[in-house]
């Protein structure tokens, strides 16, 4: 135990942010590091529990977080480097991005603020990359097995990296310009910044993982080749299918789904140059996003960025309350209210409240109509009903209304037509317990399998599909 009453002698001291005057004139990242003695004094909150739940409750990773946390406030920084790779392939990318339900899972979150995990977490591994203790990690032998992974988010980049060190060769897929998935085209680079990820890339590449982008499997080449050429394929394609909303109205241009939005603008940080007609900008225009989940806080912080004259984000839902109610008890994942660095820019957030039709002026939109709603108390099975209340009507106006209202599933098409993969109702590939489809050598990991999902379970998955594939081959 770093300190038996650092929970008792500190507070919880979150990383600073940059003014927010200085972060919306660019896309760098917003958050600063606290210094290595604040860190030190901030592991020494942790009270290496008899029972970790932020270990074995919290984190689908099962990082072993109370020992790192030790080690952080011993000053022994490359052995809780050890420990966060043992269970972790990109830390310094959960670091970042991860929601950190280790966090609310902590002992001390029954009546105090949790330990900083996240951002010891991420001090760790950037010390790690500074003092060069992040090396690739080649294996000492070969097995002569070939396997391809399809798509490169973080459970095809877990997956064939673990593969990778196991002694296979891999080829990873990607119908995209440049690997990453949603961490490159669907994270803002004020929470991401790429270089981030292109240098654990390089690292991939170093032990020997391959990368064949612009190439899209199902298109461009076929599943018949990937199962004549590899000894296993692993698909790792994600949950793309955007929900959309089907009300009048829906055809105005001015319209569109938030990835598309947010994804122009990552390759304008990356300096490519796109068509004036093609852009999708905020720049001057009443903003409305529609979706309160970090997608929407997403297309928030990067609206006030472009320049848009006003923000206003619509959610379905209820406001949740400040604090935890009854029925949503520790260890569980909190329904708080949550309030994003975006959200400190400048939105204004209506809750309860459904489009009904889109407004429109010589084929643009011009505004929403909405009307208000009712929801009743959870009942025994946690479910509960809405309705719309009588005459609440309201008009709001848009120049852009961005959709952010999550993901359905996997995108369908010729790849899982020509292997004929089983899927559930909800549109998701079927896996057996070792996460291999209906397509014999056919395995499949992330999103795709559960539906939209974290960071650290895709990464989690990643793994266990890469345990699933090695001894799959070796039986082979």
């Amino acid at each position: 135990m770093a300190r038996p009453t650092g929970f008792l002698d500190y507070a919880r001291q979150d990383p600073p942010k940059r003014p927010v005057a200085e972060r919306v004139g660019d896309y760098a990242e917003i958050e600063r590091p606290l210094t290595a003695e604040e860190l030190r004094t901030q592991a020494a909150r942790c009270m290496d529990c008899g029972i970790p739940f932020c270990h074995a409750f919290g984190c689908p990773l099962q990082n072993v977080v109370p020992e790192w946390n030790d080690m952080v406030h011993r000053g022994e920084w490359r052995r809780a480097l050890a420990l966060l790779e043992a269970t972790n392939n990109f830390p310094e990318i959960t670091g970042r991005i991860c929601p950190a339900p280790c966090e609310p899972a902590c002992t001390l979150a029954i009546n105090q603020d949790a330990v900083t995990i996240k951002h010891i977490e991420l001090q760790i591994a950037d010390r790690g990359w500074s003092e060069g203790w992040v090396r690739p990690r080649p294996p000492e032998s070969r097995t002569g097995k070939c396997v391809a992974v399809v798509g490169s988010g973080p459970a095809a980049l877990a997956a064939a990296q673990q593969l990778a060190r196991r002694g296979h060769e891999v080829v990873v897929f990607e119908k995209d310009d440049r690997p990453g998935g949603i961490m490159r085209y669907g994270i803002p680079d004020f929470k991401l910044e790429k270089w981030i990820l292109d240098r654990r890339l390089e690292q991939m590449r170093a032990e020997g993982v391959a990368f064949e982008t612009s190439v899209c499997v199902g298109r461009d080449i076929s599943a018949r080749y990937l199962l004549r050429t590899f000894d296993a394929v692993v698909l790792a394609i994600g949950s793309r299918t955007p929900r959309d909303l089907d009300v009048p109205g829906r055809d105005l241009s001015g319209i569109h789904l938030a990835m598309d939005f947010l994804t122009q603008q990552n390759r304008r940080n990356a300096g490519e140059v796109m068509a004036p007609d093609e852009q999708i900008t905020a720049e001057g225009r009443g903003v409305v996003v529609i979706g309160g989940g970090d997608t929407g806080a997403d297309c928030v912080g990067t609206s006030v960025r472009q320049g848009a004259t006003d923000v206003c984000q619509i959610e379905l839902l209820p406001e949740p309350p400040a604090e935890r109610r009854p029925d949503n008890p520790w260890p569980t994942w909190p329904d708080v209210l949550r309030s994003s660095s975006s959200h400190e820019e400048g939105c204004r957030r209506i809750w309860s409240a459904a489009t009904k039709e889109f407004l429109g002026h010589g084929g643009a939109v011009s505004g929403l109509r909405c009307v208000e709603l009712e929801w009743s108390e959870p009942d025994a099975s946690w479910r509960r009903t809405v309705q719309e209340v009588p005459g609440s009507q309201f008009e709001l106006p848009a120049d852009l209304v961005l959709l952010a209202m999550g993901f359905l599933h996997m995108e369908h098409g010729a790849l899982d037509d020509e292997l004929e993969l089983e899927t559930d109702r909800r549109g998701n590939v079927v896996v057996d317990e070792h996460f291999m489809t209906s397509a014999p050598g056919v395995f499949t990991a992330g999103d795709c399998v559960t539906g939209a999902s974290l960071v650290v379970r895709a990464i989690a998955l990643g793994r266990q599909v890469a345990e699933s594939v090695h001894d799959y081959l070796l039986r082979s």
